[in-house]
């Protein structure tokens, strides 16, 4: 299908089975309208009326109906399945993926890579490694569309969407936004630069100096942004709010019941509306940062939260591992500095 005309190039892995599974329905699709045309046909000439005063003989062929009946039935269930296999391999990111950020803006695309390099409406990434993406809007809903990549993922205000590609083919490939965002929705697209590994060694080595690696840079604005006064920082220390020492990617008991995950959307509401989901043992004394730090600084701040390995430390509010002591609600919380960002 590649040579068809109609058909954009193939530069991942996924876009192919994509192509398969869309082959594999248009054929049974036509095969499909085309048997019932010819039946129609066929059925028309044989059984039609030849004197006025034909009656149709009546036929009891209950094997028929279930034929017909259960015949589209199971090649339906399959072509669910095979689309509902691939729907889960697009959406859940291998674990060998390489964090990348991407922030929609009417009417433009801003990228951050991994060291801290960001680009405008492009996007340079290097073959064969696997690339998480992970986007949010600062203003409307967008929808991030790669034709060559068969990718589109809504990009939505005040919340994180993701997807992941691996691309097999060097080139640039279009980047449209999907999702009428306003006047120049039409003016919204980039590109994809797929690079071989050791171009993009170099692309990186020659980009803007100064950058710094979100990681850096979101404990940089942990400090400027006072968050150590209310965050533990070493024994004797009385913490005011949990540690967030690894507890990205932990459930975390919430005041009133219930658990929640820490993940990337749960530290962004925790920085922006840290009374929405309180943690257990807490309390709700945290100003919200809405309105005072961006998008950008957001996703460095999270960064720099995901980089605090290691089990949770007592006092975060995090599930602690078996036969470890419950989450204490006050007092020194640890002998590590704790860098945390939401107060909960």
């Amino acid at each position: 299908m590649r040579s068809l005309p109609f058909f954009p190039e193939e530069a991942t892995a996924t876009a192919r089975e994509v192509d398969a599974m869309f082959g594999v329905w248009l054929a049974i699709s036509l095969f499909f309208t085309l048997l019932i045309a010819v039946l129609i046909v066929v059925f028309m000439v044989r059984y039609r009326r030849r004197r006025p005063d034909d009656v149709g003989t009546p036929h009891e062929a209950w094997w028929l109906e279930v034929i017909w009946s259960a015949v589209p039935l199971f090649i339906m269930l399959g072509m669910f399945a095979w689309g509902a296999r691939l729907f889960f391999v697009q959406h859940k990111a291998p674990p060998d993926a390489v964090q990348y950020w991407a922030t929609g803006k009417q009417w433009m695309w801003k990228f951050e890579h991994p060291n801290g390099n960001r680009e405008i409406n492009h996007l340079h990434v290097p073959t064969g490694q696997t690339v998480k993406l992970t986007m949010t809007s600062e203003d409307v809903i967008h929808a991030f569309g790669v034709p060559a990549f068969r990718l589109k993922q809504d990009v939505n205000p005040g919340a994180y969407t993701s997807v992941w590609f691996r691309p097999t083919r060097v080139g640039t490939y279009h980047l449209f936004c999907d999702q009428y965002c306003g006047a120049e929705h039409s003016r919204m697209v980039g590109s994809i630069v797929v690079m071989t590994p050791e171009d993009y060694a170099a692309w990186l080595a020659g980009g803007p100096a100064g950058g710094q690696a979100p990681v850096a840079v979101g404990a940089q604005l942990f400090q400027s942004l006072a968050c150590y006064t209310c965050h533990e920082m070493g024994p004797g220390w009385m913490a005011r709010g949990p540690s967030l020492q690894g507890v990205y990617g932990h459930q975390v008991p919430l005041e009133g019941g219930g658990m929640v995950l820490a993940d990337d959307a749960y530290l962004r509401e925790s920085i922006l509306l840290p009374a929405a989901k309180v943690v257990k043992g807490w309390q709700p004394i945290m100003p919200t940062y809405q309105g005072q730090i961006n998008e950008e600084q957001l996703i460095d701040l999270i960064s720099y939260l995901k980089s605090l390995g290691g089990a949770p430390a007592m006092g975060t509010g995090a599930v602690n591992p078996p036969g470890s002591s419950s989450p204490s609600s006050g007092g020194p919380a640890g002998s590590m500095p704790s860098a945390s960002g939401p107060t909960k």
